[in-house]
């Protein structure tokens, strides 16, 4: 492990790395390769259903980026392996510096999540606040291989509305790519400037809100029709709930992509469970087993 902190005229900030390798052996998803340079790293592996799902808890201990700070995250599954992996808390990215010379005020997360053959992986990061004033990028890219399973929401809050902080500056930029043989499956891309408030107060926007999120679940290996009663069966729920308003789900080219617009992340992330719980049993063939953190 190394810490790295470098110093730009007279500012300080991260460039941290995480890399994690999981690999079935004896019947045990297992931590093969941790190395982490910076702030990025996890602890060990806890077992709450059983020795072939490992769930691993990223942890970022300063809790959020500022300008210059750049997360790189590398995962990746073997063959058969299954992980769920979570976050303690939320990630932040504060506001940013004014761009001055040989100071970069952008803050970066790069994800990379690599899935071998008939591999499992459970993706339910807690929500990302951007800050009023923040330069942000989360960049996802998600590379599948045969007969692999892929779950994973991702939630962000822009401003603080609960305290009164809105986002009237900067801007957030989300890339969410989903590939197979580098081929593309699923693409999302999220530009916000806070200039444009426009986007922000259009019905074709965001409507006035302040949080968004999506879930995708993979889906190939269901039939077509008990992929359609499934489908059906999550829209019943969301409608006895009352919460077709706030998140719709759709089946589009082998994946179930559910979406939400309100403003409450403990919200959205409620929502999200409640999907999975009905949809893991019925693609994972196990119930949903919530990771003990989320409780505290």
């Amino acid at each position: 492990m190394t810490n790295v902190l470098e110093q730009n005229n007279s500012l300080w900030h991260w460039q941290a790395s995480l890399q994690l390798h999981l690999a079935l052996r004896d019947k045990k998803t297992r931590l093969t390769r941790c190395r982490h340079q910076g702030p990025l790293y996890v602890q060990k592996p806890f077992y709450p259903e059983g020795s072939e799902c490992a769930h691993v808890y990223l942890l970022h201990p300063p809790g959020g980026m500022v300008s210059g700070d750049k997360l790189d995250i590398n995962i990746e599954l073997h063959e058969s392996a299954h992980s769920l992996i979570t976050t303690p808390g939320a990630a932040r990215a504060y506001r940013a510096r004014p761009h001055t010379e040989g100071m970069q005020p952008t803050q970066q997360q790069n994800l990379q999540l690599s899935l071998a053959k008939n591999a499992i992986l459970e993706w339910f990061p807690m929500e990302t606040i951007i800050y009023n004033g923040a330069a942000a990028e989360l960049n996802t890219h998600i590379e599948l291989g045969q007969g692999s399973t892929f779950m994973g929401w991702e939630v962000t809050c822009l401003g603080l509305p609960a305290s009164k902080e809105l986002m009237t500056e900067g801007h957030f930029t989300q890339r969410y790519k989903i590939t197979r043989d580098g081929l593309p499956l699923f693409v999302d891309h999220l530009h916000f400037d806070a200039s444009n408030q426009p986007l922000f107060n259009n019905i074709a926007g965001m409507r006035g809100n302040t949080v968004s999120g999506f879930f995708v679940v993979s889906n190939e290996s269901l039939n077509p029709e008990k992929n359609k009663v499934l489908l059906e069966k999550v829209r019943t729920m969301l409608e006895e709930k009352q919460w077709h308003t706030q998140v719709a789900m759709t089946d589009v080219s082998g994946f179930y992509i559910c979406r939400y617009l309100g403003s409450s992340a403990n919200e959205a992330r409620k929502l999200f469970t409640h999907i999975w719980d009905l949809l893991r049993p019925e693609i994972l063939h196990k119930t949903s087993c919530h990771p003990r953190i989320w409780k505290t």
